[in-house]
């Protein structure tokens, strides 16, 4: 069965890495990926996606990156943004590391992220709504820019439900056309209404294997959770990918395989369900189809 994972953790990075892009590369070409993304929290990743794309890929994988926008570029600013996809970044996340919200879904841990290495500077967390739940004017520069480059995913990150929905909500009015929720299910709080609600404004929702898979150290989640979510949303506005990457967690490429077997016991998914949430719909974000 055909896979593109648009969630993978690869080094070199800040942050402790299980493999680096090139031997993630190896794996999925032996797995017989299509494409992967390489997405990480400090810096933006399209440079090396290229070169090992290039001088690696055989034809047979692509390779993508992009840029999130936490403290480390400079928040959320258009010309960081602007820069990483005349690079050819496929991705903007929006904030990630630096959002309030995962700061307080972390609390006790500190501002950096859990497992960050080699970093001194405390973050200064980032929520990009007010109180009347309007949005701060650098995110709608920002959707502004994206509404123009329909070539690019505009993923929404680790903010808050009330952040996630006012983003959705603006991005869907200006025209974004690729929109990817990162894991709804997990640290955003977003409800199944939320999910059904967001799907229709053409909205995917990331479904990650990291934390239903109960060997991942980042296992929170029943897998029952993931039927919920599909009926409530639809295959075709699904996407399964990964979120592996952490040292000592496996292999992105194990970790999927096992989350997908997991998904067709669970819900009952066809090999041509399974093929449209692990790589139909991943490529249609991605632009191969």
């Amino acid at each position: 069965m055909r896979k593109i994972d648009l969630h993978v953790h690869a080094g070199p990075s800040v942050m402790p890495r299980a493999l680096d892009g090139a031997e993630m590369l190896r794996e999925a070409i032996d797995d017989g990926y299509a494409a992967f993304v390489i997405k990480d929290h400090y810096f933006p990743t399209m440079m090396g996606a290229e070169m090992i794309e290039t001088h690696l890929g055989q034809g047979k994988c692509r390779v993508f990156g992009g840029i999130a926008l936490n403290n480390s570029v400079g928040g959320v600013n258009l010309k960081a943004v602007d820069a990483a996809c005349a690079l050819g970044a496929k991705f903007v996340w929006m904030p990630t590391v630096s959002a309030l919200r995962h700061k307080e879904m972390h609390q006790g841990k500190g501002l950096a992220f859990p497992g960050s290495k080699g970093m001194s500077v405390a973050e200064t967390p980032i929520r990009y709504i007010n109180e009347a739940g309007e949005l701060d004017p650098a995110v709608v520069e920002v959707l502004t820019y994206l509404a123009d480059k329909p070539e690019v995913i505009l993923a929404t990150g680790h903010g808050s439900r009330e952040e996630v929905d006012a983003l959705i909500h603006k991005a869907a009015q200006l025209g974004v056309k690729r929109i990817l929720v990162n894991h709804p299910h997990y640290m955003i709080g977003a409800t199944l209404e939320d999910m059904a609600e967001w799907s229709r404004l053409g909205a995917f929702m990331e479904l990650n294997a990291t934390v239903f898979v109960p060997s991942s150290k980042f296992c929170t989640n029943d897998i029952a959770q993931t039927k919920e979510i599909i009926d409530a949303v639809g295959l075709d506005k699904i996407v399964v990918d990964s979120d592996y990457g952490q040292k000592n967690n496996g292999s992105p490429v194990e970790g999927l395989n096992r989350f997908i077997e997991m998904l067709a016991d669970t819900c009952r998914l066809s090999e041509g369900d399974l093929e449209q949430i692990c790589y139909h719909n991943p490529a249609w974000l991605l632009g191969l189809e």
